[in-house]
């Protein structure tokens, strides 16, 4: 069955309104063409398939309509999201080079997972670490300022088509992405985006039907993989990474204690703190109590 009509990217960015009211809208549509049994809450029941193989069709068509001449530049990260991505890009038939960003902050386990499932991933180097990075830029990273995002993880596709394994549901700046886009900071760059309107259920769904080998930390309570100490994960997984990771700690300490060194702390001066024990502090619980610095990263300085 052709979707293209019921499931055209024309209403790719439907009018985006998140992934919840997208899958609905979707669902309803099915419903009214007849295609769909019925339908409770956001879970569709097909006379004859699963939820999973609509969305697999409609990504698996999404890719063959935007497929450009020299192939899609496929973002690999190692996470879930990219793993169903690279699967469905290599189902679909299309022509693709497929490339691993290190961030120099990568979890080992990432590491050798990709080396070990993915062994014919290009892997792109940064320019700098992310601790010279954090000397350069005078500051850490934060859920608002995502420097390293943009200078480790999304340097690579210019002049490219670049498929990667962003959703709506993840976060609400995320449900505000279309299906298919140009980049803001590099024009020559264009994006698509095949899961867009998966949910995480769907994308599990999708990994356990295909039989996808994935990242150890997944089955250790990571709910999802990024840079060590990521503080998009908030102060449990910030302090769970130091704790895993100390010299990884340590590395973001001492990049710190260099840029107060040098007077040289662009941002520090959001009251982040005057020793670099209180800027660690400030970074993972918004505050400067010394105290809880000792509690909660205990063991870390040993």
């Amino acid at each position: 069955m052709v979707l293209s009509a019921a499931l055209a990217d024309g209403d790719q960015v439907q009018q985006r309104r998140g992934a919840q009211d997208e899958v609905l809208a979707r669902g309803a549509l099915l419903l009214s063409q007849g295609d769909v049994g019925g339908m409770t809450d956001t879970q569709y029941t097909l006379s004859s398939r699963q939820k999973i193989d609509v969305l697999t069709e409609q990504a698996i068509q999404r890719l063959q309509e935007h497929e450009p001449e020299e192939g899609y530049y496929v973002a690999f990260s190692g996470g879930k999201d990219s793993i169903v991505v690279l699967d469905l890009v290599q189902r679909a038939g299309v022509k693709h080079d497929t490339h691993f960003s290190q961030t120099t902050v990568d979890p080992p386990e990432v590491i050798r997972y990709i080396r070990e499932h993915y062994p014919y991933v290009t892997w792109e180097r940064p320019r700098m670490s992310m601790f010279k990075l954090i000397e350069k830029k005078g500051m850490l990273p934060t859920r608002f300022v995502r420097f390293c995002c943009s200078e480790l993880k999304e340097i690579g596709g210019a002049g490219r088509t670049v498929t990667t394994g962003i959703r709506w549901e993840e976060s609400r700046f995320r449900a505000d992405r279309a299906v298919y886009e140009q980049s803001k900071r590099v024009k020559s760059k264009w994006f698509l985006h095949p899961i867009i309107d998966w949910t995480t259920d769907d994308v599990w769904t999708y990994i356990r039907s295909r039989n996808l080998p994935y990242c150890c930390l997944y089955d250790e309570g990571k709910t999802r993989i990024g840079c060590i100490m990521c503080p998009m994960q908030g102060p449990k997984g910030m302090l769970l990474d130091a704790e895993r990771y100390p010299k990884f700690y340590r590395a973001y300490r001492l990049a710190v204690q260099r840029v107060l060194a040098k007077n040289e702390r662009r941002s520090f001066g959001w009251g982040w703190g005057d020793t670099a024990d209180e800027v660690m502090q400030w970074w993972i619980h918004g505050s400067h109590d010394s105290e809880t610095v000792q509690t909660t990263l205990e063991g870390i300085f040993d």
